[in-house]
């Protein structure tokens, strides 16, 4: 953990309080609302020395401390991309914070494209697991043996099993699948979503995997969800454009409140 971690967490406690986290919630493009739900205290990631900037329309940059569901948690309105700088590890700092707040468990969401016709926008996806297609690691750099991260079930199958159960409880039709990190910001080609398609992937977005290594690397349990904006290119003739993420964005977002209040208040 670095200093600067430890600064800013006494800094966290100071304006929210002592109590520990139990767990953390990165939201993706069109997400952002999902902070408003929690009792707590924001804070914008200016406030804070060294978080990113998340300069991408759709996202919040605050920091949200407070309960949802009796449950006290760490809400990140926004992150910051590979595309927007080139570092990999931009969230490092930020997961950081919420492992030095005291939390185990971190849930990601996301903005996706599908390539399966039965998730289709306005649908959430569980991950079961990613394929890091960009080759990229935000571990790169790193100095100590930690970097070695294993990475058989990043995505917690007890805490999938939650959330599964959760969405069957709520009605809501969830599948699981496999995402592509592709690290943008230009959207993929037709001939590109091929290519991730027949190596096995369901779905493909421009986050989450950094941060999926950085809280296993940091020893957080993680889940991950995405929701489907569009078709992948090729797929279908609608256009894609961010634009369009955000406008179909709400369409998941709502389900997905559902779900994780569900699985939140059972922590």
């Amino acid at each position: 953990m670095s200093r600067n971690a430890d600064e800013l967490a006494a800094l966290i406690r100071a304006r929210a309080g002592d109590a520990p986290v139990r767990a953390g919630l990165v939201l993706g493009s069109g997400l952002g609302h999902l902070a408003d739900a929690v009792d707590g205290v924001s804070i914008d990631y200016a406030d804070l020395p060294g978080f990113p900037h998340a300069g991408v329309s759709g996202h919040n940059p605050k920091l949200v401390i407070g309960d949802l569901e009796g449950c006290r948690v760490a809400v990140f309105g926004g992150r910051a991309h590979y595309y927007e700088s080139g570092r990999g590890d931009a969230m490092r700092l930020p997961l950081e914070v919420l492992s030095a707040l005291g939390a185990d468990t971190l849930f990601l969401t996301n903005a996706a494209g599908s390539m399966r016709e039965d998730i289709p926008p306005g649908d959430l996806m569980l991950l079961s697991d990613h394929i890091n297609f960009s080759g990229l690691n935000p571990l790169i750099g790193e100095p100590s043996d930690a970097r070695f991260v294993p990475m058989k079930d990043a995505y917690d199958p007890a805490i999938r099993s939650a959330i599964t159960q959760a969405a069957a409880a709520e009605g809501i039709d969830l599948k699981d699948g496999v995402y592509a990190w592709y690290s943008g910001p230009s959207f993929e080609t037709p001939a590109e979503i091929r290519a991730i398609r027949t190596l096995g992937a369901d779905a493909v977005g421009m986050s989450t995997v950094p941060e999926v290594i950085l809280a296993r690397f940091l020893g957080l349990r993680v889940a991950a969800v995405s929701t489907i904006t569009n078709m992948a290119a090729g797929m279908s003739d609608e256009a894609i454009s961010h634009d369009h993420t955000k406008a179909m964005a709400p369409l998941g977002a709502a389900k997905l409140e559902k779900i994780l209040r569900r699985v939140l208040s059972a922590l």
